[in-house]
């Protein structure tokens, strides 16, 4: 059975985003962009594929995609419905109606979408790209995370979990740091 693997930058505070959904006070480096491209070339935004030379890459870790209104959103402002047209996109919204077959709405029970998308054979994972709130709804579901954890403190804004007080222990398994400071961490779900 595939997993469901939260894939997230964060803040060393928990933040993976401003009070206003800013994202762009992360450091990144070449040596980080060249890792992420390689290892996960499919979370790499299908507009910016072709720039960053990755439009023929195949998919390596997620063929499918998770993610929250708030998440979706900025592709709009690109602008564009797909912004992961190389993935199945799920977008989790109870108010969101979208024009593209691409892309489908799941206005509820993310809980069993996240299981019948399990159940499916495939030999790639589902990567829950976010956000807060969709993924403190799906802690129970979440099998793997993969953190970018960025060396700056923001202070506040969009936490990486939102939800109830649930302690869930995550055993790291693995662990690479960048020029610039960042760590990424991978964690499997501890039984």
């Amino acid at each position: 059975m595939r997993k469901l693997v939260y894939y997230v930058g964060a803040s060393l505070d928990g933040y993976i985003a401003g009070p206003n959904a800013e994202f762009d006070f992360y450091p990144v480096s070449e040596d980080q962009l060249g890792f992420i491209n390689a290892r996960y070339p499919e979370t790499v935004p299908t507009h910016l594929r072709k720039p960053f030379g990755l439009e023929h890459a195949p998919n390596l870790a997620f063929d499918t995609l998770v993610m929250g209104r708030g998440t979706y959103e900025p592709a709009l402002a690109v602008p564009t419905t797909s912004p992961y047209g190389h993935l199945r996109q799920y977008v989790v919204s109870t108010t969101l109606t979208i024009d593209d077959p691409t892309v489908e709405v799941v206005p509820e029970d993310p809980i069993g979408l996240v299981r019948r998308l399990k159940a499916e054979d495939s030999h790639l994972d589902i990567w829950l790209c976010g956000g807060g709130s969709l993924a403190g709804s799906l802690l129970p579901e979440i099998d793997d995370l993969i953190v970018k954890s960025y060396p700056v403190v923001a202070g506040d804004g969009i936490s990486m979990f939102t939800g109830g007080f649930d302690p869930t222990p995550f055993t790291p398994t693995d662990r690479h740091t960048f020029d610039n400071g960042t760590q990424l961490t991978w964690f499997s779900r501890t039984d």
